[in-house]
């Protein structure tokens, strides 16, 4: 989850991420250590209430969001979560996803095979695991605050922390461009202005929804600042789909023909 806590400077110790990712694989897995269903609370409010997993005060797990993030701070030394679920029900659902568009669009097996598996590898891990490595070093690099005194503990982001935050933030994405998209994509694939019109919004929408949720995973932290950084991607979007569409260039075509071109 995004965690919650103030803005004020707090002096715990370090987080140590080498000790904490063994176990993180570990526990894929396992499905009996993981909490499938708050997992599918965070998912339903990251696409309609998203700062309520940041700040509203839920009567769930024992409290609130709040009190569960500043508690597993407190007691784990880490801002990311240890529980896979996030990930694990993701990539399923993903892959769910990727099958109805193959049943759809593909005549292959094998190729169908073969999509879900690029899908999975390339659209959600690899990115996630490029993108999260590149704000983790940001972050740590640019964007931390200076300790006031030597008495305070020099906090930095986890990796696993902006991998978490990643994919917080894709699978808005992937509710828009995959599922939603999925039932209008015929309308979408289709020759003329009004299909490219409504492919550009769609893809803008989610795209920019993606980069303030992740604007959202960082503002959180109280060592960061200057965190209005990750909205700047929005601005170059919504300023790229006016281009976009007066190009005739349309989203829904060009990435379908990647995969599917034999029936697009």
């Amino acid at each position: 989850m995004l965690p919650t806590v103030s803005k004020t400077r707090s002096t715990p110790s370090t987080s140590r991420p080498n000790s904490m990712f063994p176990q993180y694989l570990r526990r894929i897995v396992k499905w009996q250590q993981m909490d499938i269903e708050y997992t599918f609370w965070q998912m339903l409010h990251l696409c309609t209430a998203p700062k309520v997993v940041s700040i509203v005060h839920m009567n769930y797990h024992g409290g609130c969001s709040y009190q569960h993030t500043k508690y597993h701070k407190q007691t784990k030394n880490q801002w990311a979560r240890d529980d896979p679920a996030f990930v694990v029900i993701c990539s399923l659902l993903l892959a769910v996803a990727t099958i109805a568009y193959c049943a759809a669009y593909d005549h292959s097996t094998a190729h169908a095979v073969f999509v879900v598996i690029s899908v999975l590898l390339f659209h959600f891990l690899l990115t996630g695991v490029f993108l999260a490595t590149c704000c983790w070093f940001l972050t740590n690099a640019y964007l931390r605050e200076e300790a006031p005194n030597s008495h305070v503990v020099e906090q930095r982001v986890e990796w696993l922390y902006a991998f978490d935050v990643h994919c917080n933030s894709f699978f808005p994405m992937f509710v828009m461009l995959y599922v939603i998209h999925y039932f209008v994509s015929p309308l979408l694939v289709a020759h003329g202005f009004i299909p490219e019109l409504l492919s550009n919004l769609l893809f803008m929408v989610a795209a920019s929804y993606y980069h303030y949720l992740n604007f959202l995973g960082y503002d959180v932290l109280p060592f960061l600042e200057r965190t209005t950084f990750f909205l700047y991607p929005i601005g170059v979007i919504i300023v790229l789909s006016p281009i976009l569409i007066l190009s005739g260039f349309n989203p829904s075509r060009y990435f379908m023909n990647m995969y599917f071109s034999q029936r697009i």
